[in-house]
């Protein structure tokens, strides 16, 4: 998921994306609601055709599609001797339909070009409720940290093409010993500033200057910190060397400690997000009036659960977050899971799956959206298979305050061919709501 931070970086880099043709390898794919939104009972037509632009021949395709990315409602071969053709599905539940394209290559096990559609969103659910002490065990992990004292290091560095803005690197203390490390983007005009607050998506990287330089130099008092106890400025060879150490102990670090809500690796990462809001409010810069959390992806997750366990946050901004719907696999009809497959048989094999599901509930980002009380953008792509658009949306459909949902119905995780376009231009134009003390959050 690395790429999901060069996109974030794009967006906070120019602003917004340009819309792009929604086509994948040489596939474009049109929905007959242009929204992909039905009612249940409903067909949706996916109009499809195929154009090389270097002439070669039509491909040997076949399709599926699949309620909410598991049971297969349609399948089989794509004639596209004519150069395009229909695909047709429906449900008569609440959910989401994935239409997937493969090629017939043997080597190339992955689709090669995908769509969605959802029925009565409104209506959908969690698969399982939140564990019965949810909120109070989060009540006693923020206990927890507060009896930490923040302790900020901060070492200034040079800021990238930009002589407005006051650059940071930053670490704080985390529970048990453990760190918090960030970057810091302060525009130096000797005013106070709304906080943005960027939290980052998978994997196992430093972090971009930019990410908080850009908006910094935009008016933003601007923090993003690292998912993991990490230096953020390493080499490749570090992180590469990191990422190969977790998998060879635990094959990622998603499994570590999955076996306990107190050693699972979201625990500290979850307080990190946390502990970034309690060091943002201490800066002088900060207007004492506006904090806004963002994130794509697994930064999603963190920005609700950052919404959801701080008092100080004022808007929410995600992109399709991850850890929604933990336990899919056991609605009716059953959902597939998403990232980071928490029921799957995937990771450590000698972990016992039954601790492992309990554990499960306790970092499930539907369970957080379900206290969040602050104005909250959620982007959902149909086509995504990491960050399912059931668990999504269920998430939304159980926030408490103000929300818009934007749902991306050609978009699979990473937004290929500009199909998250929508979301970024939303994006800004919440934030630029917030910069000129406009109505918030902004009409759409």
């Amino acid at each position: 998921m690395r790429h999901l931070t060069l996109c974030l970086l794009l967006f906070l880099t120019f602003g917004s994306l340009a819309s792009l043709s929604a086509a994948t390898k040489n596939f474009t794919i049109q929905c007959d609601h242009p929204n992909g939104v039905y009612a249940i009972g409903e067909t949706v037509t996916w109009s499809i055709s195929y154009k090389d632009p270097a002439g070669g021949t039509t491909p040997v395709s076949t399709f599926t599609v699949k309620k909410d990315g598991q049971d297969e409602v349609n399948k089989g071969k794509l004639d596209l001797s004519s150069g395009s053709t229909t695909i047709t599905g429906t449900r008569a539940e609440p959910g989401a339909l994935l239409l997937e394209i493969f090629g017939d290559d043997p080597k190339q096990p992955l689709p090669i070009a995908v769509a969605g559609a959802v029925f009565d969103p409104d209506k959908i659910q969690p698969a399982a409720p939140a564990p019965k002490d949810f909120n109070e065990f989060w009540k006693t992990k923020l206990e927890e940290l507060a009896a930490v004292p923040i302790e900020p290091v901060e070492e200034s560095a040079e800021a990238p093409n930009s002589d407005s803005v006051n650059y940071y690197k930053v670490t704080l203390n985390n529970i048990r010993g453990t760190k918090v490390h960030g970057q810091l983007g302060v525009p130096n005009k000797n005013r106070k500033y709304p906080a943005l607050v960027v939290f980052q998506a998978a994997g196992v990287g430093p972090l971009d200057k930019k990410v908080v330089v850009n908006p910094a130099v935009r008016g933003w008092l601007t923090f993003n910190i690292s998912a993991h106890d990490l230096p953020i400025d390493e080499s490749d060879a570090f992180y590469k060397a990191q990422s190969e150490k977790w998998k060879t102990e635990q094959r990622n670090y998603i499994f570590i400690g999955n076996e306990s809500r107190e050693t699972s690796y979201f625990l500290r990462m979850i307080l990190g997000c946390v502990r970034a809001i309690d060091y943002i409010a201490t800066r002088p810069e900060w207007d004492r009036e506006t904090i806004i959390v963002t994130g794509i992806s697994q930064g999603g997750l963190q920005t609700l659960a950052a919404a959801s366990l701080h008092p100080l946050v004022t808007g929410a901004m995600v992109d399709v977050p991850a850890g929604c719907d933990s336990y899919a696999p056991l609605a009716i009809p059953p959902r597939a899971f998403g990232w980071p497959y928490w029921l799957s048989n995937w990771g450590p094999r000698d972990r016992d799956p039954a601790k492992v599901k309990e554990t499960a509930g306790y970092f499930d980002t539907i369970n957080f959206a379900a206290s969040v009380k602050c104005p909250t953008l959620i982007a959902v792509g149909l086509a995504d298979n990491t960050s399912r658009p059931a668990g999504v949306i269920a998430a939304y459909n159980a926030l408490q305050g103000p929300r818009e949902l934007l749902i991306m119905p050609l978009s699979d995780h990473y937004g290929s061919e500009g199909t998250q376009a929508d979301y970024f231009k939303r994006n800004i134009a919440w934030e630029t709501a917030v910069l000129n003390k406009r109505k918030f959050p902004p009409a759409p």
